[in-house]
């Protein structure tokens, strides 16, 4: 192994990124989904709530009123969110932070939702950056979806009230987490016809101009009703858009929100995207998405920076896998995992890779976020496809691995990794290709004590792993 290089992972034209957990679906680790995905992702979303003024915090809400008569997923006091324990008087300790730390252990950034009450103070908010200061370029979603009815926030608050409560969270909760970057969730433009504004631009324009990121939330299919009714035809609790129209109105509310910033653009994205296989069933499912997927490719939608995909695992049908009714550590594939697998591979939604100089070991390796980040490349040569092919390592640094377009993950205590699932579903392996190496931070945080520990993660690379390579079956010695 000679000749290393370094590398730099830079930002796909457009990010693909994954909804992990929600009032639907717990959170599922990140091992499991790099198996099942073959690489990670831009970021992983979590949703959470934060509700400290109310009497059952800090309790999930639907297990404190589970005896409750509910007939709608958000009629509960507070969001059924799992509860975000950081904060004024809480701590690190528990969820969601074990989650971003595992999270970020596996090369990816996270994008955390949080539905805040609107009248907490300026201390709580001031908790909640004190929290986030350690997790590198991380996306926080206050108050999502802002200009509907259904969240508890809009429920306390008016809109212009809800609208005020978000440019004091952004200012205040920046102030102590500079790495944070805000994503404005609202409703853009839904009804043209009607004329150019989006929902609510009066009372939300400042948010517009205030936030990091510009976001809307589509589903060309939804039911909303779930889980206590069935989409049926002919019944008013679910819905569907064509899947042009979700892309038309999405660019659209994109040019609005640059209007109201005097022509300035920011990051577009989408935060929930899917289409419900309770609506559609799962064969368009997988057809709408990809369809919308290929429009954004073809178009070569420059403007549109990424989106998330809502979830991995589901109770219902918005899920890459359906939860197991009879066990919940159980994932059931939908046909939409291939189509997201394809999606994720197309080079339109890969991160981008540049190899640079020459180096020598040690170096040291920045880890900034997924979308720039320096790492080692490794050539390596095949006589033939591999039968066997390990990294053999004798160093305890933490790692994200990529060879042949598979992605690994290597734990400080890992001692070997087995690379051969990345020629298991290959028609050709090439003759030449290259391991990649990234060392995103071990603990899941960043060390403050750096100079630019707040955005940046080091670790020093000192040996190469040992790699073994066979090209046939093992065969046993003769006895002498």
């Amino acid at each position: 192994m000679s000749d290393i290089k370094k590398i730099h992972m830079g930002r796909a034209k457009c990010a693909a990124d994954l909804g992990d957990g929600s009032e639907r679906g717990e959170y599922v680790s990140q091992d499991y989904i790099l198996s099942r995905l073959g690489r990670p992702l831009r970021s992983i979303s979590l949703m959470y709530c934060y509700y400290p003024l109310d009497e059952q915090w800090p309790a999930r809400i639907s297990e404190v009123m589970k005896d409750a008569d509910i007939s709608f997923q958000w009629d509960y006091p507070y969001d059924d969110y799992f509860p975000y324990l950081g904060g004024l008087g809480g701590n690190t300790d528990g969820e969601p932070f074990t989650f971003m730390r595992d999270i970020r252990r596996h090369g990816q950034d996270v994008t955390l939702t949080l539905t805040i009450d609107p009248h907490v103070s300026d201390e709580h908010l001031a908790a909640i950056g004190d929290d986030l200061r350690t997790f590198g370029r991380l996306f926080l979603r206050i108050n999502h979806e802002a200009t509907g009815t259904w969240f508890s926030f809009n429920k306390r608050a008016s809109y212009q009230e809800v609208a005020d409560f978000y440019c004091r969270a952004v200012r205040i909760i920046k102030e102590h987490a500079p790495n944070v970057q805000t994503v404005l969730c609202i409703g853009g433009v839904e009804h043209p016809e009607n004329g150019e504004e989006i929902e609510m631009e009066k009372e939300f324009s400042q948010a517009v101009r205030d936030t990091d990121i510009w976001s809307v939330d589509k589903y060309m299919a939804l039911h909303w009703g779930w889980p206590y009714d069935v989409a049926e035809p002919g019944g008013t609790s679910f819905g569907r858009s064509g899947v042009r129209e979700v892309y038309d109105l999405t660019k659209m509310s994109f040019e609005r929100f640059r209007h109201i910033c005097g022509g300035i653009t920011k990051p577009m994205v989408m935060s929930e995207f899917n289409a419900d296989g309770d609506v559609t069933g799962a064969y368009e499912q997988a057809e709408m998405v990809k369809l919308f997927c290929d429009i954004l490719r073809e178009e070569k939608a420059e403007w549109f920076t990424g989106f998330t995909f809502y979830q991995f695992r589901d109770r219902g049908r918005l899920g890459l896998e359906i939860q197991d009714p009879n066990n919940a550590e159980v994932g059931i594939e939908q046909p939409v995992m291939k189509v997201y697998r394809d999606i994720i591979n197309d080079e339109w939604f890969r991160p981008e890779m540049k190899i640079q100089e020459s180096i020598e070991l040690p170096v040291k390796l920045r880890w900034g976020s997924s979308e720039d980040a320096e790492g080692i490349s490794i050539p390596v040569h095949f006589d033939a496809p591999p039968h066997f092919c390990e990294l053999v390592f004798s160093d305890e640094t933490n790692l994200m691995i990529e060879i042949n377009g598979r992605w690994f993950y290597r734990s400080p205590s890992l001692k070997t990794i087995d690379l051969m699932p990345a020629f298991y579903d290959k028609t050709k392996v090439p003759a030449d290709t290259a391991i990649n190496i990234f060392a995103p931070p071990a603990s899941g945080e960043n060390d403050l004590s750096a100079e630019d520990g707040l955005f940046n993660s080091y670790t020093v690379i000192e040996k190469l792993p040992e790699i073994r390579i066979l090209s046939a079956p093992v065969l046993p010695g003769r006895d002498k």
